[in-house]
């Protein structure tokens, strides 16, 4: 191979680091890494995830949700917009579950965007998921010591030790407890995933029996009192249906967690059955909790009659049932250490993917041989997070969380256009393998040459080769890209309220035009066949593709657009500080830096 223009074809220097793409981890590891030195143990089956998704999805915060939302925007129709949410939420977890089976390794998000969209994009998804994860998980450390102090009657009847202490003269308020409880959980953690998802489904066994309990003895009392929150003058919509949408809006947020499910991907027996199983049963489980939970709050009183910050315990007051606070208490602790738990197991497992792909430094890849964890980054991970707990104050953060999430939802909807219409055909041999295919007598020199040179580029392709980079693989590819344009025009133009009316409806007009072209194109033009030879099969697959991933778009999109000026401000300076840290680190110790990409049949040839 020549010197200089090898090294042109194999070098992804400058912006094309960004759009380089990696194999399927798992796949990788199980053919080159056969000693099991980098692996985690596979000791989850499909009820741990269950109970994983379902831990980290119902938090705390739904015992509040329900009244400030009945309240403001829905009235008695509460379950509705739970029921519209969860469909919503349903939409991302069918592209979760495919990508999931397919590509069963530690990452989540990002292991799925970096396999689809690319190096760069893969980055900033992994670096919002600390957002999600790190920030999210010392929020709501930070909220359980109210609740421990509701249970034994007051903030001064708590231990001085666990109490919150003001630092005098710093106008520090710090949180011993919060702390206290994250470095106990981070020690569990290092334990096994076995132990710690044992913990998990014992303390969400009791978050759940808490909703029963309030389910079913709040029946009970709607019937003896006749669903008076029912009989009210203005109906069962008093809102209409931008209410019961705002509403949707809202609640959407208290689905967010079963994503956690796929950052153990690396440690289930079975994912491809597992996984999507875990995925689902979790997310109906939850819907149908909650879909309950409104239907009894709001029937037992008039729904503007809820108290805004403790609406089930009020609701039961006014019914004689004032006892049953410390109950519902202990629900909301027990839901805060479930999503605790939850947040606190993804975030290392998150580093640890990216370690392995050398964006982060190698101490995070490292597993403990005894536990088969990553010991050293879990413990890095908490010391983190109970830093943060204990000295910030770190609920103007919390809004940040959700963009994180809705970042990784929007990416890996995405991810399932890529892998249906423009699969990955080019595999990343590092700099290090030319050596030995120089060595093999099976191929001459120039295979490898010409493999790199008709697969350079990693997502629109190139027209040398009509096998791979055909006149519909770019026709697809250009309409996934059109897709995202005209869905972030039409969703900007709906949230721009204070645009003059001309302007935002012709955003709207064009975007949606776009949109809908683009869409028409995608369901009209055949899937890709290399789809069938893209990661694991006999896994779940995501039904009425495109238009369901599109659909999973246009919703977080929205979503996002929707979030407060100041929230994206700090959002913003975060993903600028993660941009930084991958253009002077990450981009050059990148495991792909100087690849060389060649098709998996060469691929084969030569091994």
């Amino acid at each position: 191979m020549n010197e200089n223009g090898g090294s042109r074809k194999c070098s992804w220097g400058g912006l094309k680091s960004v759009v380089r793409r990696k194999q399927v981890d798992s796949a990788h590891i199980k053919k080159h890494d056969g000693d099991l030195r980098h692996q985690l143990a596979k000791k989850l089956t499909a009820v741990d995830l269950v109970a994983i998704g379902v831990g980290t999805t119902i938090g705390a915060g739904v015992y509040i949700l329900v009244g400030t939302v009945a309240r403001q925007h829905t009235g008695p129709a509460l379950a509705v917009s739970f029921f519209i949410a969860g469909v919503a939420a349903a939409l991302s977890a069918c592209c979760y579950a495919e990508l999931a089976s397919r590509c069963p390794s530690a990452g989540s998000a990002y292991h799925y965007a970096y396999i689809c969209l690319g190096e760069g994009i893969a980055w900033l998804v992994g670096w919002a998921l600390v957002l999600d994860y790190t920030i999210g998980g010392s929020a709501i450390a930070r909220g359980i010591s109210p609740n421990l102090a509701s249970f034994f009657g007051g903030s001064d009847k708590l231990p001085v030790f666990l109490a919150r202490q003001a630092i005098p003269g710093l106008g520090i308020v710090v949180d011993p407890c919060a702390a206290l409880l994250i470095i106990i959980v981070t020690i569990l953690l290092c334990f096994g995933i076995k132990e710690s998802s044992l913990v998990q489904a014992i303390v969400t066994s009791v978050n759940v029996c808490t909703l029963v309990f309030i389910i079913v003895v709040g029946g009970y009392l709607a019937c003896k009192t006749g669903w008076v929150g029912y009989d009210l003058p203005d109906g069962y919509f008093p809102f209409g249906l931008n209410g019961i949408l705002a509403g949707s809006a809202v609640v959407f947020f208290s689905y967010i967690g079963f994503d956690t499910v796929t950052s153990t991907a690396e440690e289930v027996k079975n994912p491809q059955r597992d996984l999507p199983l875990g995925i689902g049963i979790a997310l109906l489980i939850c819907c149908i909790l909650y879909m309950l939970l409104s239907v009894v709050i709001v029937g037992l009183v008039p729904y503007y009659t809820l108290d805004p910050d403790t609406p089930i315990s009020s609701a039961f007051g006014d019914s004689g049932m004032q006892w049953a606070a410390y109950i519902l208490t202990t629900g909301a602790i027990t839901a805060l250490c479930a999503s605790l738990l939850g947040s606190l197991l993804a975030q290392p497992r998150i580093f640890m993917a990216m370690a392995r792909d050398g964006l982060l430094p190698a101490f995070f890849a490292e597993i403990n041989p005894q536990t088969q964890v990553p010991v050293k980054n879990t413990i890095v991970i908490g010391v983190l997070a109970a830093s943060l707990a204990f000295f910030m104050d770190v609920s103007q953060l919390s809004e940040m969380v959700s963009v994180g999430t809705l970042m990784a939802f929007t990416a890996v909807a995405a991810c399932v256009l890529v892998l249906r219409y423009v699969p990955p055909d080019g595999v990343p041999l590092p700099s290090s393998s030319k050596t030995w295919t120089n060595e093999s007598s099976a191929q001459p020199e120039n295979v490898l040459e010409d493999a790199i040179e008709s697969s350079d580029s990693p997502l629109l392709g190139d027209e040398t080769d009509e096998k791979y980079f055909g006149k519909r693989r770019k026709i697809a590819a250009w309409s996934i890209v059109l897709v995202c344009i005209g869905v972030l025009g039409l969703a900007s133009g709906a949230s721009a309220e204070r645009l003059p009316s001309f302007p935002r409806f012709t955003m709207c007009g064009v975007s949606a035009a776009v949109l809908l072209g683009s869409l028409i194109t995608l369901g009209c033009i055949d899937e890709d066949d290399e789809r069938h030879n893209f990661g694991h099969q006999g896994g779940f697959l995501c039904p009425f593709v495109p238009y369901l991933p599109v659909l999973c778009i246009l919703i977080n999109t929205y979503l996002i657009i929707n979030i407060g000026a100041g929230t994206w401000i700090r959002v913003l300076i975060w993903l600028l500080i993660g941009s930084m840290i991958y253009l002077f680190y990450g981009r050059s110790h990148s495991s792909l830096h100087n690849a060389g990409y060649v098709v998996g049949e060469t691929t084969d040839r030569l091994v």
